[in-house]
Parts: structure tokens; C-alpha cells; sequence
């Protein structure tokens, strides 16, 4: 029933992709820096990093303003990417111009490829494609004038550079197709368990709407046969029809608005159907007598067997309530319950159900430290989708979650219609 905390990511997949970026070309351009200029002179030495390449003040104000540039795009990588990552690039292309080179270095040019890679795995593929288009432009930018001088003697470093760009993208671009498909899975199993807790509900609206006919049936069939007789009595009989018939009126209208949306044949609904497409659901699963929470005392002794107490704590002047209602509440503590003999290592819970003028409380609360896997999971689990659904289609609220001392708790509020009558008070106690 506790929900446990998110699992830590490795650490690697903690660092934001914006100080990848920092790191990696920060690194490559702090690299030739130390080998070829700081380090005492050695034998080899470098045609692209030559020692003396950063005694003007200009280089140096140069290679400053590149160090400034990229890490304000690495700064804004999330939220600004697109813009962030033409600063990565202005960078880049400003750091070879401090060291008077005509050609990419490719070690340089990794930040360029993770950047990249951000922004083929966060934005739509369009974005995507005009970074790398942009990206194999500046390229050609550097190759292009140095073939069209005659100045390329060797193997030119572009292409390659190129490649590894392309490569960045594919990456990014299988990263983004897999969150796409995980958020497509998610959103379907979602809806799918909402109708299928619409269709549920459909169901047990069903029994209430039997039994709410079967007692008008029986309460008019009296009346006739009393009213000429005994007219208190069949005053009564009819006072019994009115309210039944107002109350089952009431809960259609508010189960309907949200049953209609429900769409034939798709969902939960399907899994009910033999193979040559008969409907068996009733079948499978026959239609039960209406519970409510004067089942609770049944449903905390069952529990009780099952190794975890219940202890039911009623507070208010209990009175009747809409059966839907009534159906409602009691279904939220078996839920909770359920999820608390599954999923927290405790041996009991408290159950407050609180009867207000016009508001109807219940509330389950464990402090047991359950693995939160199944119903629990407010983003996976589809039992606390199941009861907030049910309370939605109440209009009252619902949270759930753990608390801060340890524990969980689930809660709902539901609106009560004005009650035709009160019961004796209810004393407050433990069961």
C-alpha cells in the first residue's frame, strides 16, 4: 500500500544532458591547451595548437568568448535547446578561429554530437533534422573553401566529423521513437483501464437499478392493495416509491454522462467474448447483490483472517445513503484494504468512515512500508485509477499517497444528496 520512492537512476543517466555537453568539450578543448602549450616543450609538437598561438590578447579573448558562449548553451540546453544549441556550434566554430585553424578538430566536435543527440531524443523530428543539416553545413563550410584553393594535402578530418554527426542523430532519434512508443503503451493502457472500471461500473449499476425497481414493484403492488383499505399505509408505500425512484434517478444521471463515452466493443469489454463472438461476460463473471458499507464489518473480519486487523472507525449520525453512493465507498475500502494485505509489510490499518451534513468521508490509513509495485504506483498502477475514477464520476475528490512519517493513505470525499432520514447515532469505536 506504500508507495516506495522512485528508483535512484544510475548516475551517469543523472547528469543533465547540458553539462555532457560542458564536460565533453570543455575537455577536448582544455586538452591540446595542456599538451601543447602548458606541459614543457617535448619532440612533437602540433601544427593546429602551436605554442606561441595564444600570446595575442585577441586569440585570448577569443578562446574566452568560446569557453563563455558554449557553456551558456550548455546552461541553456533544456530549456532554450534550439537556441542553446546554435550557441554550442558559434562556440566551436569560435574556438578554431582563436587557434587560426581551416579544419574541424574531432575531438572538438563531440559536444556538437552530444548536443545534437539532446535534441534528436527531446524535440519533433523536424527540429532534429535542421540541427544536422545545420551541423553538416558548417561542415562543408570548413571543407569546401580549402578544396576550392587546392589547399587539402591529406586526409580531411569533415567527413568524418560528418559521420559521427549522423550518427548523434540516429541515436537521439531512436531515443525519442522509444519515449514515444513507452508514452503511446501508457496513454492506451490508461484508457483501457478506465473502460474497463465505466464498464464495471455499468455493471454493478445494474444491480442497483434491479433492486431499486424490484422494491418500487413491490412497495406500488401494495399500495393497490391497501389504498382503499389502509391509505396511511399506502401513503407510505408510496412516499418509499417517490424516494427509491428519485434516489436510482439520480445515480443514473450521474453514471451515464460517463458510461456514454465509453466506446462498443474496445477495451476490457472485448476480453469478455468467446471466439465466435458471443458475449459471455455474464457468464464469466454473474452479477452480485449490491454491497455498502454495512458490509464493512464482513469485509474487516475476512481481512482479519487474512493476517491484518481493520479497525473501522465510524464518526457522524450515519443515515442512509444513494446506493451508488453507499456502492462507492465501500468499494474504495476493499480497494485500499486489498492493497494493504498485498503491499505493505503491516499488521493492521484504520478505516474512518465520516458521515457530514451533506458529505460523505472515507479514509484508509496504514503505516506500513509495502515495495509500492501494482495499485500503488500513482504512475503504473491502475487500482488508484479504478477509485479516482469512480469518485470523479461522483463528483468528489480523491487523493492518495504516502505520508511523511511513514505509510499511506487514501481518502475521499464524496457530495450526499439530502438524506430522507437519520438512523440512530452510531458510536465511535474500533472493530
Amino acid at each position: 500500500m506504500l508507495a516506495s520512492p522512485p528508483p535512484q537512476l544510475p548516475l551517469l543517466k543523472r547528469i543533465p544532458p547540458g553539462l555532457w555537453t560542458a564536460l565533453v568539450w570543455v575537455a577536448a578543448t582544455v586538452q591540446p591547451l595542456v599538451e601543447y602549450v602548458l606541459m614543457p616543450p617535448r619532440h612533437e609538437y602540433s601544427l593546429s595548437y602551436l605554442r606561441d598561438g595564444l600570446d595575442s590578447l585577441m586569440t585570448q579573448a577569443l578562446l574566452t568568448l568560446a569557453f563563455l558562449v558554449v557553456l551558456t548553451g550548455s546552461a541553456l540546453l533544456r530549456r532554450r535547446t534550439a537556441v542553446a544549441y546554435g550557441l554550442v556550434i558559434v562556440g566551436t566554430i569560435i574556438s578554431s578561429v582563436a587557434w587560426r585553424q581551416d579544419e574541424v578538430s574531432p575531438l572538438q566536435f563531440l559536444g556538437v554530437d552530444v548536443a545534437l543527440c539532446y535534441v534528436a531524443a527531446t524535440r519533433p523530428r523536424r527540429t532534429a533534422i535542421t540541427a544536422t543539416v545545420g551541423t553538416l553545413g558548417v561542415l562543408a563550410g570548413y571543407l569546401v573553401p580549402r578544396w576550392a584553393a587546392g589547399g587539402e594535402s591529406g586526409t580531411a578530418s569533415e567527413p568524418f566529423v560528418a559521420l559521427t554527426v549522423i550518427i548523434a542523430w540516429l541515436i537521439g532519434n531512436s531515443v525519442h521513437q522509444a519515449r514515444a512508443h513507452t508514452a503511446e503503451l501508457h496513454a492506451r493502457g490508461t484508457a483501457q483501464a478506465i473502460t474497463a472500471e465505466r464498464l464495471r461500473i455499468a455493471r454493478e449499476m445494474h444491480d442497483t437499478v434491479a433492486h431499486s425497481i424490484g422494491i418500487i414493484a413491490l412497495q406500488a403492488g401494495a399500495a393497490v392493495r391497501v389504498v382503499e383499505t389502509q391509505p396511511a399505509r399506502a401513503r407510505e408505500a408510496m412516499i418509499t416509491v417517490e424516494q427509491v425512484g428519485r434516489e436510482t434517478l439520480a445515480g443514473l444521471r450521474r453514471m451515464l454522462g460517463a458510461l456514454r463515452q465509453a466506446e462498443q466493443g474496445q477495451g476490457p469489454a472485448t476480453r469478455d467474448q468467446e471466439p465466435n463472438g458471443h458475449d459471455q461476460g455474464h457468464a464469466r463473471a454473474p452479477l452480485r447483490p449490491t454491497v455498502g458499507l454495512a458490509d464493512l464489518e464482513r469485509l474487516a473480519a475476512t481481512t482479519t483472517a487474512a493476517g491484518v486487523r481493520v479497525e473501522v472507525w465510524w464518526q457522524g449520525k450515519r443515515h442512509p445513503l444513494p446506493a451508488d453512493i453507499d456502492l462507492a465507498a465501500f468499494r474504495i475500502v476493499q480497494e485500499a484494504v486489498t492493497n494493504v494485505v498485498r503491499h505493505a509489510t503491516v499488521d493492521r490499518c484504520q478505516v474512518k468512515i465520516e458521515y457530514r451534513e451533506d458529505e460523505l468521508v472515507v479514509e484508509v490509513v496504514d503505516r506500513g512500508t509495502g515495495s509500492g509495485t501494482n495499485t500503488t504506483n500513482t504512475h503504473t498502477g491502475f487500482g488508484l485509477v479504478g477509485m479516482r475514477e469512480r469518485i470523479a464520476l461522483l463528483d468528489g475528490r480523491f487523493t492518495a499517497g504516502p505520508l511523511p512519517g511513514g505509510g499511506f493513505r487514501v481518502a475521499a470525499l464524496i457530495p450526499v444528496p439530502t438524506a430522507a432520514g437519520d438512523e440512530p447515532v452510531a458510536k465511535a469505536g474500533t472493530k
